[in-house]
């Protein structure tokens, strides 16, 4: 377990299963989140199958620069090199636009996108100085690549997300950095997903149980994307077999989105 895998927003649900999962996958890793609490229950169960040398956890908030540089400053220090930045943090908002709050607009934009771009430079930082080449992987979304009917916030920062990522593939491939935005379809049953059933069903003007299947009967492959389906094509893209590629977007969809 020699390299470094820093996940940011990993203190729960799908950034947790990550960090799990990396962690199995021979990584050491450190688990960030704005809520330490949760940061630290997800370490220690990364620690009780790997052992506490092997994990570390700490709280940070994505989107404010010194509290960024202070996370990796600490990684650093911890472990003398990063060589995956997984960006796990986001959130969503779902309003029609002529009653969409300014505020709820730039938190989106903060976290779904000014996150990604502070926690990408500091690693890069790290990753350029320990010359072995490396990772920076964001969690994306379809929404991304096509327009999300009241989610113009959320819509408008993972746009946003590929076309940074396809700006630091260019600036950091002389590098050997690779960077890539993992577009993910609905995860049927993240806590993000479930919290925004009531606005959904508003929005397809359906009852809220029937919610989950109105997004299931849009899927090709007729189911919600999995954890595990992340995790698998995360690996991929984190690990030598992908050292050519570099810049993409990939769709995790069940062919919604093929494009």
């Amino acid at each position: 377990m020699s390299k470094v895998a820093l996940i940011v927003g990993s203190g729960k649900s799908l950034g947790a299963f990550l960090a799990k999962g990396l962690a199995d996958d021979g990584y050491r890793v450190v688990v960030a989140d704005l809520d330490g609490e949760a940061a630290r229950k997800t370490a220690d169960e990364v620690a009780h199958d790997h052992g506490a040398e092997n994990v570390m956890s700490i709280q940070a908030n994505a989107i404010q620069e010194e509290d960024v540089i202070r996370m990796v400053n600490a990684i650093d220090d911890r472990f003398g090199r990063i060589d995956l930045l997984v960006y796990n943090a986001g959130t969503a908002t779902a309003a029609k636009i002529d009653s969409f709050p300014l505020a709820d607009w730039h938190r989106s934009l903060d976290i779904n996108l000014t996150g990604y771009f502070l926690c990408a430079k500091e690693v890069a930082r790290i990753m350029i100085r320990e010359s072995h080449g490396g990772r920076i992987i964001q969690i994306n979304s379809k929404s991304g690549k096509v327009g999300s009917k009241h989610n113009s916030a959320y819509s408008a920062a993972k746009f946003g997300g590929i076309g940074l990522t396809q700006s630091l593939a260019l600036d950091l491939a002389e590098h050997n950095i690779t960077v890539h935005s993992l577009m993910l379809g609905n995860l049927l049953k993240s806590p993000m997903f479930q919290s925004l059933k009531p606005q959904y069903a508003v929005k397809l003007g359906i009852p809220e149980d029937q919610v989950e299947q109105a997004y299931i009967d849009k899927v090709p492959l007729k189911r919600g994307c999995e954890f595990q389906d992340v995790l698998n094509v995360l690996k991929f893209y984190a690990s030598d077999n992908a050292s050519y590629c570099t810049g993409q977007s990939i769709n995790i969809t069940g062919g919604q989105v093929m494009f």
